[in-house]
């Protein structure tokens, strides 16, 4: 991924949400903290955009990558769930992208929402897959997560551990070193799964 194009989508992250949360302001309807931000969507299309051109040079068609619209797809717990960005070739499924974000100072208070959101959206595609609702091989799934740096993010986090030790790794880890460590364990899972079904 060229470095220049990356720093530049980063940068329209932060200026999108600079942009809403100022509209907001204007119209007199600014929602409490950082919310105003969040609320009005967008954020993370630069990001999006860059993935989809990165596929394109790849040699997919973007005619077949979709965002925005037509990203609904099945899952064995629910009937659909929207994806951030849908790659299709050959009317099989190639790829599915999700982009989250998190900005402080309160880290605490979506921090478990997003991990279940990640680990739930996976299973439930991959369990779609198992059972036949795509066609083709198994599609290669994307997390995308954006967290600010920021002293309450990057700081030790404390771990109530009233019944049972929590995993070694995640003593005195920050939600930084907490995000790292899903993304790395996604990546481990992921590898451990597409070995056990060549076995």
């Amino acid at each position: 991924m060229d470095d220049a194009r990356f720093k530049k989508a980063v940068r329209s992250y932060w200026e999108v949400r600079r942009q809403q949360q100022e509209r907001q302001r204007a119209a007199g309807k600014s929602d409490a903290g950082y919310r105003g931000a969040v609320t009005g969507g967008a954020q993370m299309d630069a990001l999006a955009l860059l993935c989809e051109e990165i596929f394109v040079d790849a040699g997919f068609s973007s005619k077949t990558i979709y965002r925005a619209t037509n990203v609904e797809l099945p899952g064995y717990f629910r009937p659909t769930k929207k994806w951030d960005l849908v790659v299709i070739h050959d009317d099989e499924l190639a790829a599915a992208i999700e982009f989250k974000s998190q900005v402080g100072p309160s880290f605490g208070n979506n921090y478990n929402n997003r991990i279940e959101e990640a680990i739930g959206s996976a299973t439930d595609i991959w369990v779609a897959h198992e059972k036949g609702l795509f066609h083709g091989m198994r599609p290669w799934l994307g997390y995308f997560f954006l967290l600010e740096e920021h002293p309450k993010s990057t700081q030790p986090v404390e771990i109530r551990e009233p019944l049972f030790d929590a995993d070694d790794p995640f003593a005195g880890a920050s939600y930084k070193k907490r995000y790292e460590l899903l993304c790395r364990r996604l990546l481990w899972s992921s590898w451990r799964s597409r070995g056990s079904k060549s076995a």
